[in-house]
């Protein structure tokens, strides 16, 4: 698997200017290659739009462990997936009002700073370091769900200056609990702190950050965590413009790769975005613990030479 996700990397582009005509064999090869990244891409949009944290948290790792894609390219089709990701769930959260559009224009200001300063660094660090770097990340997001594991809707909500100021105080109708949620925000000032090193982690891994920036909403500002999510796929989506130009300028975002995973990470958000509107919040929690845990292992594994 690894070498042939090598091979649409490479040799294809390199037949495709010698306009070479592909054999038999090697044509099937490609179409069950972009079929299994389209069915990835499928089940990571869906998961990725459910929790808001972006495509690129099963894209990266899959890409790079199962298909053998250096880093740099896996990272450079997950800004991709991870703007589609934020296409597809948008608007229906926009619609259902679990989006708060104050608190993510607000906060995206710090995202979209830190995302430009990680996409500058990130292709100058070794690939190892960014396996270091993603694990962890995966790793404490995932203690951080497992720390509210239980919890539907936050308590002691204390709302600040900031907030009351720019009115960032909202509410949505909860289909799971068939009432409507009023909800107010807190803890601004560190979360704007908290969503420029969650553009960093954007910029170098290219995962839309969605994981810091929904711990940041739901533990730092205590938003609900459908609103945290929803506000989530809406921001990463932001950040990831911000760093996709530059890695298209360096050459790492390959359209053989990248189109069958956006195509199939649009596909399953507009599947999680349905999801999310009839899941408890736990539910949601609990299913991305397990996920993240793995997830985590396989890249620290990957880190210190395993799976390569």
């Amino acid at each position: 698997m690894g070498s042939l996700a090598g091979w649409i990397a490479t040799e294809f582009c390199q037949r495709r200017g010698a306009k070479d005509k592909l054999d038999g064999t090697m044509g099937t090869e490609v179409v069950l290659i972009l079929l299994a990244l389209f069915a990835v891409a499928l089940v990571a949009g869906a998961f990725g739009s459910l929790a808001g944290l972006g495509g690129g948290m099963v894209i990266v790792p899959v890409l790079t462990i199962f298909f053998g894609v250096s880093i740099h390219y896996a990272i450079g089709a997950s800004v991709v997936s991870v703007i589609a990701t934020s296409s597809g769930a948008a608007a229906t959260y926009i619609k259902a009002n679990l989006t708060n559009l104050k608190v993510g224009l607000f906060l995206e200001m710090a995202t979209t700073l830190g995302a430009l300063t990680g996409a500058f660094v990130g292709s100058y660090l070794a690939g190892s370091f960014l396996f270091w770097i993603f694990g962890l990340v995966l790793w404490f997001s995932s203690f951080a769900m497992w720390q509210k594991r239980n919890q539907e809707l936050p308590e002691n909500v204390h709302p600040d200056t900031w907030s009351r100021q720019l009115h960032l105080a909202d509410k949505y109708y909860d289909s799971v609990l068939q009432r409507e949620v009023p909800y107010e925000v807190q803890g601004t000032r560190p979360a704007l702190g908290l969503m420029y090193i969650a553009g960093i982690v954007s910029g170098l891994l290219g995962i839309g950050s969605g994981a810091l920036k929904v711990l940041a909403m739901d533990l730092t500002m205590k938003l609900p965590i459908k609103v945290s999510s929803a506000t989530s796929n809406f921001m990463i989506g932001v950040t990831a413009v911000a760093s996709a130009g530059i890695y298209l300028a360096r050459g790492y975002i390959n359209p053989y790769l990248a189109a069958p995973v956006a195509l199939g990470v649009l596909f399953g958000s507009v599947i999680g975005t349905h999801l999310l509107m009839v899941l408890k919040g736990q539910v949601i929690r609990w299913l991305f613990i397990g996920l993240l845990v793995v997830l985590s292992v396989q890249m620290l594994l990957k880190a210190v030479g395993i799976f390569n």
